[in-house]
């Protein structure tokens, strides 16, 4: 079984952290091989207890759902204030000076999920950019990627695109771990004394099965690790009128719209694409939150046949290019806030380009759009590998 970032942690917190006051960046899935909580470990010795905690979005336990805000609160078994990083506005997302000011580090615990639009990857810079400016160091403590670190896929995010669900210029599926994400985000912030805690015996081609860890959802709606594989495409109907599922019991996994009328034609479109790895089966279903509550939706379920062939980015593609092509007068992108943004798009922010969400419209084949993507991806993979910390 592979040993993480937050095992080597707790085993040597001791020599860490004894005699420094310091802060934990953690949520729900911050635990060790055991499944006990980091925090719990470290405020069991009086040597290696924090003084505070920060909580990403979703909060200490998972329980917000997305965009909920989360409130600075008191963990009653703990006795620590529970600071927030999720709050009712963008000031809110980072630590804030008064926080950082007579630290002598902080620690961040986060298990990421492969895709850049999961947002804890934002609020890991958004805190390395604070410690930075504050002169405090940060230690990460680092987590396998549970969809793996071979199979990377997309484009980078252009700059005036730059949100709290595309902070860093990551492709869609970037095939990081949160370590890496930060060492490479760290060649930005010379001024950042940052410590990375890598796993032992990590491999970059292993899937969440193969390290025989214990999945904890890191949030409300990726209840297991194959919602994370299928997340980098299906959370791209966020930005749309269709339902990515949340609020049945298989959020990501099936999509509709009470506009989706006739299921077996949307699965003919879909099939006729022949996309690797992934079967649709036609369906209804009923959401109990989100879009469409208490509604009949038409649509589909995503079924993986092969995890290995699977390309989530694609198949997410081929669900909007389906859903425009069979329903151009129903299909509506979606213009509220999103993520703390007012004046863009919810799906340009997610693509990372407004000419992706033209040519999708404009009817576009998900194979089209995924070469369109692809010379960006082949230079990804040649920029980040000074930062990799683990061998194929």
């Amino acid at each position: 079984m592979i040993r993480t970032g937050a095992d080597r942690l707790c085993d040597d917190a001791v020599r860490l952290l004894a005699g420094r006051r310091w802060a934990l960046v953690c949520h729900a899935a911050s635990v060790d091989g055991n499944l006990r909580y980091v925090f719990d470990r470290l405020c069991a010795d009086p040597r290696t207890r924090p003084v505070m905690l920060l909580a990403p979005e979703h909060g200490l336990f998972g329980e917000r759902l997305y965009m909920q805000p989360v409130p600075d609160a008191v963990d009653p078994f703990l006795g620590l204030p529970v600071v927030s990083l999720y709050g009712d506005d963008a000031d809110s997302l980072a630590p804030r000076p008064e926080r950082l000011s007579g630290l002598d580090a902080v620690v961040v615990d986060l298990q990421d999920v492969g895709a850049r639009y999961y947002t804890y990857l934002a609020t890991l810079a958004m805190t390395m950019d604070a410690c930075a400016a504050a002169r405090v160091p940060l230690i990460v403590a680092d987590r396998p990627n549970p969809i793996g670190g071979l199979e990377v896929e997309g484009n980078l995010p252009r700059a005036h695109l730059k949100s709290f669900v595309s902070w860093l210029p990551l492709p869609n599926r970037h095939g990081l771990t949160a370590g890496e994400a930060a060492r490479l985000h760290a060649s930005t912030l010379p001024g950042l004394d940052l410590t990375v805690l890598p796993c032992q015996g990590l491999r970059r081609g292993m899937l969440w099965p193969d390290t025989g860890l214990p999945f904890v959802p890191p949030s409300p709606n990726i209840p297991g690790w194959e919602t994370a594989l299928v997340y980098p495409g299906m959370c791209l109907l966020e930005g749309t009128n269709l339902s990515e599922g949340r609020g049945t019991t298989t959020p990501f996994f099936v999509f509709g719209a009470p506009w989706v009328t006739d299921p077996r034609r949307l699965v003919a479109t879909l099939d006729a694409w022949r996309l690797p790895g992934v079967a649709f089966r036609p369906t209804w279903f009923s959401p109990s939150l989100d879009k469409w509550t208490g509604h009949r939706c038409g649509g589909a379920q995503l079924v993986v046949t092969d995890v290995r062939a699977f390309r989530p980015l694609l198949a997410g593609l081929a669900v909007l290019a389906a859903c425009i092509a069979l329903h151009r007068d129903d299909f509506v992108l979606r213009t509220e806030a999103y993520e703390f943004v007012h004046d863009r798009l919810a799906i340009d922010l997610l693509l990372g380009d407004e000419s992706l969400r033209r040519d999708l419209l404009a009817g576009a084949s998900p194979w089209d759009l995924a070469a369109a993507m692809a010379p960006e991806t082949a230079a990804f993979l040649d920029a980040r590998r000074p930062f990799l910390l683990y061998p194929d």
